[in-house]
């Protein structure tokens, strides 16, 4: 299990980053040449946009700009989510990100500068675009928020000041915390942050798990007081903002952005809250009693119920299974899927210096690129699915859409992620009929889609909102606090089924989740639109495929509301949601169903 350094890993296992410039020196070429089109770009527009045909053809051509840009920048950041111990891509990346924030500071004034306008010319500007219609309309709905033209633009300076506390997590984490290995029975294991999460948290040996558990939080332990500095320094800069542009508090700042209201956000806190916790209760009494423990503890909740039916599957294997499972949506989207292991979009690897967990980032109408860290197992094979479908969305909105409204508000960022997992386990569980065969499907999907998108990252959702409370009310946050806090969470989810050992509570450690304002939340939205379209897929067929497809190409031409409509679903009532929590619950009862009858164990 030791991990490699980058440079030792199979080049087969990495992805391509010559699909977005052949070497580095091309890199720099088009970095030049963007530098010199912004110069020409403020020269020309800088003081006269003050009709709609200058505001038009302006964002025409920023729009061609900031393309170069995401290609560029791309480019470095992603050769350092590979490797963080690399010193030499650190400061590549670094210059690289300086050029972009000065590039994006010359091009500050477009948006104050619009808003100056008068209101005819606004309007007719709206009535003239194409491409970049929405974000004019989007631009006036912010005018309330906006500051002067000054300020904007040295707020655009200080862009890669203000990310500081996400840089320090990530470089604390992924570069400087080091894990000593563990021994059990005389036998030394090595452990890391992508070994304990894509492997030890799910090893079926409990003496293994639970040690790893250990090991892992007491060196976490180690790091929480400058981890917690970083976090409040994140926050309060959020809550400063949202003072300064005249939110009423640093919820409403947030949710501004993803057009969602506060009471959309609570609901899916507070529903799955207390409607979800007693079948993952049950659920998680269940496994203690078929795997025979002693106690149901904190780290025995991402167990298989039947590990030894767990198989190892290869690369090349996965490739099959997501093929199959997502050619329900069309050939261009099997298409997609070919090409990405084809052409190497996708990086497997393991290696020192990582990032952890998996993300999918995309060039504009070219490809993208998926992360993730492979331990051959069944729920790798879902993390692939899952952010395929991220590169399937952007296939489809990039084509139908510019690059101002190809990404869809944060709230349903998810969707497309999680309706392939779903997908997958749908396509599981057809492909053989004996229980014991849909017992493991079944409990793959609940141990690993249901339970990462509506139990970890709902219950990152609720403390964060619990942390903005407090930052809203004037006070300050650092570890004991933050400890306090999601021990707190987790007891309240939980109950009695669980033991929440000491160390637990530093789960508030191990996300990046919170230096992205409102996003943990958005997972289980997204899965819930993500559950209904899959259920009307199986039900309808074509016509909810399409529907789907549509929702997929739309992007970010319509608020969250818009789009769920769109795949069907009315999200501004509770009823897609505890449609949801019912289909969780009756997963759940269908395993322990199962478990009665192949193992006589009952509950």
């Amino acid at each position: 299990m030791e991990l490699l350094a980058r440079k030792d890993v199979p080049v087969e296992e990495t992805w391509d980053l010559s699909l977005i410039f052949p070497d580095e020196k091309s890199m720099w070429e088009a970095l030049e040449k963007a530098k010199a089109e912004v110069g020409r770009f403020a020269e020309t527009y800088a003081g006269k946009l003050n009709t709609a045909e200058s505001i038009v053809r302006c964002l025409d051509e920023m729009e061609i700009i900031l393309k170069a840009v995401d290609r560029i920048g791309s480019y470095a950041a992603l050769a350092l989510e590979a490797d963080y111990t690399d010193n030499a891509l650190r400061e590549r990346e670094a210059k690289v990100f300086d050029e972009i924030t000065r590039m994006q500071s010359e091009m500050a004034f477009v948006d104050s500068e619009i808003l100056l306008a008068p209101e005819e010319e606004l309007k007719a500007a709206v009535e003239k675009a194409q491409g970049c219609r929405i974000y004019i309309q989007d631009l006036i709905a912010r005018k309330a928020h906006m500051l002067s033209p000054e300020t904007e633009k040295v707020l655009t300076a200080l862009s890669m000041s203000l990310e500081v506390p996400y840089t320090v997590y990530n470089t604390m984490k992924l570069a400087d915390i080091a894990f000593d290995p563990f021994t059990v029975d005389g036998k030394e294991y090595t452990l890391g942050y992508s070994l304990f999460e894509d492997d030890y948290e799910l090893e079926a040996n409990t003496a293994v798990r639970r040690a790893a558990f250990r090991a892992f939080y007491d060196t976490l332990k180690k790091y929480q007081n400058t981890t917690a500095a970083a976090y409040n320094a994140c926050v309060t800069q959020e809550k400063t903002m949202a003072e300064l542009r005249k939110f009423g508090n640093v919820f409403d700042s947030l949710l501004f952005y993803q057009k969602v209201t506060r009471e959309m956000y609570d609901r899916q806190i507070d529903v799955i809250t207390e409607r979800l916790a007693p079948h993952m209760r049950r659920y998680a009494r269940l496994l203690g009693k078929k795997h025979g423990l002693d106690r149901m503890t904190f780290a025995d909740l991402k167990i298989a119920v039947d590990p030894e039916y767990d198989p190892r599957v290869t690369i090349a294997e996965s490739h099959a299974y997501v093929r199959d499972a997502l050619s329900i949506l069309g050939e261009d989207y099997t298409a997609m899927v070919d090409r990405a292991y084809r052409e190497r979009w996708i990086d497997f690897a393991r290696n020192v210096g990582k990032s952890t967990g998996g993300f999918c980032a995309s060039v504009y109408r070219q490809n993208s690129f998926i992360l993730l860290n492979w331990n051959e197992r069944m729920a790798d094979v879902f993390t692939v699915a899952h952010e395929l479908g991220h590169a399937g969305q952007n296939m489809y909105s990039d084509r139908a859409q510019s690059l101002y409204d190809c990404e869809p508000s944060m709230y349903l960022v998810e969707a497309p992620s999680t309706m392939n997992e779903l997908l997958l386990a749908h396509h599981l569980t057809h492909t053989r009929e004996d229980k014991r065969f849909r017992r493991w499907v079944l409990s793959s999907l609940v141990s690993n889609t249901y339970y990462h998108n509506f139990v970890t990252h709902l219950r990152e959702a609720w403390y964060q909102r619990e942390v903005y409370r407090i930052i809203d009310g004037g006070g300050s946050v650092n570890a004991d606090v933050l400890s306090d806090l999601f021990r707190k969470n987790l007891e309240l989810f939980w109950g009695d089924a669980v033991e929440i050992p000491e160390g637990a509570e530093l789960t508030w450690m191990r996300q990046p989740h919170y230096y992205m304002g409102l996003y943990p939340y958005t997972y289980s939205a997204g899965l819930t639109v993500a559950t209904q379209a899959m259920l009307r897929i199986e039900k309808e067929g074509a016509p909810a495929v399409e529907d789907w497809k549509r929702f997929l190409a739309a992007g970010g031409t319509k608020d969250p509301a818009g789009l769920a409509r769109l795949a069907g679903f009315d999200i501004t009532t509770d009823g897609p949601l505890n449609a949801t929590i019912d289909y969780i619950g009756s997963l759940i009862d269908e395993i322990c169903r199962l478990t009665e009858e192949i193992d006589g164990i009952s509950l």
